[in-house]
């Protein structure tokens, strides 16, 4: 049987968690077995861990170690079966919930017969294996010489590394874009679970990141601009909720906007069949691919890219009175809620000052405006112009002053000039997105041998990013703590994949499996436990 089958088996054997008000957290009962636990007996657990760790009681010191085990030996247990990580039953319950297993095996078809994985095993086995901290594809053996960890999803077996790597490479180009619009179709079933503010608007980022490999032999990999042998993958991103939308493998010498304006398009076409009122696109001077301009105005998409620093520009800006530019103030990066404290030394300017470097502080910086219109484009744009005023120095002389400008073109005729500049600023958080994924998930590996096939694991693996995402927007946000809901929802959404992983994945389980269900009885409580309660009650309903 496969790991997700919709087999006569796997519907007797589903995984099932307790509704809110019937957890189990592993108090033994007097008559044997567990007993159901209420709601209250998880705020005694979390009040006697507060009690442990209220500082007072150590106030007249303490003189032995605090970590003083002596006493520690090991044994197997006989009958009593736990994982580590009882928070794939709740990402698992989010994969059927959301119509994902369904999807992947009516749009994807690799096989003639099953023997006996679907193709939703497969992958869903690589996604899972990245929530389980696995890093590699050989990490799955872990998990599938964890005899629990198969009851755990009803499985009698799953892939083991090298049938997931002979998976990979079952792919064609066009077999990616099927598993892409099984993915999609699972998308709009939790996109449609939320509010109506959701739909204001989607704004929709494309970057590029290198893959650098050790191999020798990987077809379709070439010479990055950096010298980096490897491949360039595409990656286009939903700002709002940082899920990545598209992965398009590319070999290393390719350019970072090549292939990205069909990709941007049916993001588009995306947004557009989830009800989003207002579309956005952002990228860097690379992605503004000025012949696309017009077409995307006409269609009332919003665009916001850099463009490129050209001589003829320079013009532009000169010909600009000096009454057109204004100071640039930028937001705060946080609102500070203590009290004030002493500011701390400035350690690296400091140090280049005492060596002698040449050290560039940004002064102050200014915005203006003109309208641009690029060769291949028929009509005028909004050209937004950022001047940095920066003093350089060495040591503590000042050697001179430099001016760069910044240029970003908008059919935005709405938003300030700083809000426009802001805006692009934010797609920064992409790559903070790139960085989850090259060493959150380690999507953007290439353990496979040729171009396509590193493509469906990247692909597959991300698959893991977009769960978290997706289990934070199942949450439900409705009644008297909306709002307390609603920024719990907006934390999991920005959460580290690692963090994400530690409290809601790396939950210690009890896992019983009886002829209708699989019962996960939780044995311990963190902080996160009442949000995993709350989105595993809204799966269970």
């Amino acid at each position: 049987m496969g790991l997700l089958a919709r087999s006569q088996e796997c519907k007797k054997s589903s995984v099932f968690l307790r509704p809110f008000s019937q957890w189990t957290i592993g108090v033994a009962h007097e008559h044997g077995g567990f007993q159901v636990i209420s709601p209250q007996v998880i705020e005694q657990r979390k009040r006697s861990i507060q009690k442990r760790l209220d500082r007072s009681q150590f106030i007249d010191g303490y003189e032995q170690p605090v970590i003083s085990a002596s006493n520690i030996e090991y044994e197997i247990a006989e009958r009593t079966r736990a994982i580590s990580y009882g928070g794939i039953g709740m990402i698992h319950m989010l994969a059927r919930q959301s119509g994902l297993i369904d999807a992947i095996n009516r749009h994807l078809h690799l096989f003639k017969l099953y023997l006996p994985y679907r193709e939703s095993d497969h992958v869903l086995n690589i996604a899972y294996n990245a929530l389980c901290d696995g890093r590699t594809l050989e990490d799955i053996e872990l998990r599938r010489n964890d005899e629990t960890f198969l009851d755990a999803l009803g499985a009698q077996r799953i892939p083991d590394p090298t049938t997931a790597g002979d998976f990979c490479r079952r792919f064609r180009a066009s077999d990616i874009g099927y598993l892409q619009d099984a993915i999609d179709e699972a998308r709009l079933n939790v996109w449609a679970r939320q509010s109506d503010d959701f739909f204001e608007q989607a704004t929709i980022d494309a970057d590029g990141s290198l893959v650098g490999t050790e191999g020798q032999c990987k077809k379709g990999m070439d010479l990055a601009y950096d010298g980096t042998w490897g491949y360039h993958p595409l990656l286009i991103s939903l700002a709002e909720t940082r899920e990545v939308l598209f992965i398009k493998n590319r070999s290393g010498n390719r350019p970072s906007q090549e292939g990205a304006a069909p990709l941007l398009d049916r993001a588009i076409g995306l947004c557009r069949r989830a009800g989003f009122r207002r579309v956005v696109l952002r990228g860097d001077s690379k992605f503004s691919q000025t012949e696309h301009l017009d077409r995307w105005d006409a269609d009332d998409v919003i665009f916001r890219f850099g463009y490129e620093n050209k001589p003829n520009l320079g013009k532009l800006v000169a010909e600009l009175p000096e009454n057109a530019w204004k100071r640039l103030a930028r937001r705060p990066r946080y609102e500070v809620k203590t009290a004030p404290r002493c500011k701390r030394d400035k350690v690296k300017e400091r140090i280049v000052e005492q060596r002698g470097y040449e050290n560039q502080i940004l002064e102050y910086e200014e915005v203006a405006e003109f309208r641009y219109r690029p060769l291949a484009c028929a009509q005028e744009y909004r050209m937004i112009v950022v001047r940095k005023h920066v003093r350089v120095e060495k040591g503590q002389q000042h050697l001179f002053d430099k001016t760069p400008y910044l240029f970003y073109i908008t059919n935005d005729r709405d938003s300030s000039k700083e809000a426009v500049v802001f805006s692009c600023n934010d797609r920064c958080n992409q790559e903070n997105l790139i960085e989850q994924l090259k060493n959150g998930t380690r999507a953007f590996r290439a353990p496979v041998d040729n171009l396509i096939s590193n493509g469906a694991y990247m692909l597959m693996t991300s698959l893991a990013w977009n769960l978290k995402a997706w289990s934070a927007l199942w949450l439900p946000e409705v009644g008297r703590w909306a709002e307390k809901h609603r920024g719990e929802k907006q934390e999991l959404l920005r959460m580290e994949f690692r963090k994400f992983v530690n409290v809601m994945l790396k939950l210690p389980c009890q896992i019983v499996r009886t002829s209708r269900k699989i019962v996960y009885r939780l044995l311990n409580w963190n902080p996160w436990l009442g949000v995993f309660r709350r989105l595993t009650t809204a799966l269970d309903c």
